[in-house]
């Protein structure tokens, strides 16, 4: 058997995310000759970031059916759930905020704003998909360099609470109760969007695989002889900060959020990306919070949520999660801060 080859998709220039920081170290190719699966790579720009593949197939051409089919299905959720394209079908139901009408969700659609609201009422609102308007503040207000205006954050904060958005769940239709109200699900797509795409490329026969996309993954099978696929937990971009580690990843999601690429620097306080629905102000600790769980989509939101509850009610809330585990760096002041679940240790790689 020929030794086989990586194959690398091309890619624009999307700046850094954290999935250059969660490093796929698996298992190299099958060696020539070897009778078990090779190992191919693909890269392709969905979702405005970079998403990654890593699968083992007997291979190349189902290698390659197996990747298009999941990039493919990336794409049509991007078609659903995207906040910045006009015409998705996330961005038309936000067209219909304070008209009372319910509007049907497709499948995928109310699964992801179903899975949200549950989130938000365990978090009380810190995790809360109608913060759109909010966002699209801190958005602006990264490019031009300066922080948003009291009074437009005022008045975007009456159009933001989960409560307002409201799931007819026999109907499966969906209502904004508040006029100009904007639904941004940033802190969960992605999280479904690498679930969806692993599920495709099992459909296919392909149960050794790896999906990632900006901070978020999914990892299916482990590698052929290994225990789970190596990833490197981010580490925080100060002096002194703790030493990365890496945790051994199989059959589970994991999320990476914090403010190491985006954020917003004014006067020597650091703005974060990630902005706390109550207050509409972005996070201020400096923080990198990194999730385990059973799938990708609850590894996503929970990063999030964990973020803007801080340590101590973070870490109750994934206490209370099945087979969630957190890892949190924060660094509030001057100040370094570390602290984790009892059950992310177990997926630590053995020295």
């Amino acid at each position: 058997m020929r030794q086989p080859k990586v194959v690398h998709a091309a890619v624009g220039q999307l700046g850094r995310s954290f999935g250059a920081l969660l490093l796929f170290l698996a298992a190299s190719c099958a060696a020539p000759h070897s009778s078990g699966p090779n190992r191919f790579e693909f890269t392709e720009p969905q979702m405005g970031v970079p998403f990654r593949i890593v699968l083992y197939a007997p291979d190349k051409p189902t290698a390659d059916q197996a990747a298009r089919a999941a990039f493919g299905r990336i794409t049509q959720l991007n078609d659903i759930l995207s906040d910045y394209d006009t015409d998705s079908e996330l961005s038309r139901l936000s067209q219909t905020a304070g008209s009372g009408r319910a509007v049907q969700a497709s499948a995928d659609l109310w699964f992801v704003l179903k899975r949200s609201q549950e989130l938000a009422q365990r978090t009380d609102g810190a995790f809360d998909v109608t913060v759109g308007p909010v966002v699209s503040l801190w958005r602006k207000a990264r490019r031009e360099k300066r922080l948003p205006a009291p009074a437009k954050l005022a008045e975007a904060l009456k159009a933001v609470g989960y409560r307002n958005l409201v799931l007819d769940p026999q109907c499966h239709a969906a209502r904004l109760l508040v006029p100009y109200m904007r639904l941004d699900l940033g802190a969960i797509a992605k999280g479904y969007a690498v679930d969806a795409a692993l599920k495709v490329l099992r459909a296919r026969g392909v149960t050794r695989a790896l999906v990632s996309g900006g901070g978020d993954m999914v990892a299916g099978d482990p590698p052929p002889g290994k225990r789970g696929w190596r990833i490197e937990v981010a580490p925080l971009d100060v002096t002194n900060a703790p030493p990365a580690r890496f945790v051994l990843l199989a059959n589970a999601g994991l999320a990476t959020s914090g403010d190491l690429f985006q954020h917003l620097e004014i006067d020597g306080k650091r703005y974060s990306h990630i902005v706390d629905p109550h207050t509409g102000i972005g996070l201020t600790d400096h923080s990198l919070v990194t999730v385990i769980a059973p799938d990708g989509i609850t590894a996503d939101g929970l990063s999030t949520a964990i973020s803007v509850l801080g340590p101590e009610a973070g870490a109750r809330l994934v206490e209370k999660t099945r087979g969630a585990a957190v890892h949190m760096v924060r660094m509030p002041g001057d100040r370094i801060e570390m602290a984790e679940s009892s059950r992310f240790k177990r997926f630590y790689e053995a020295p």
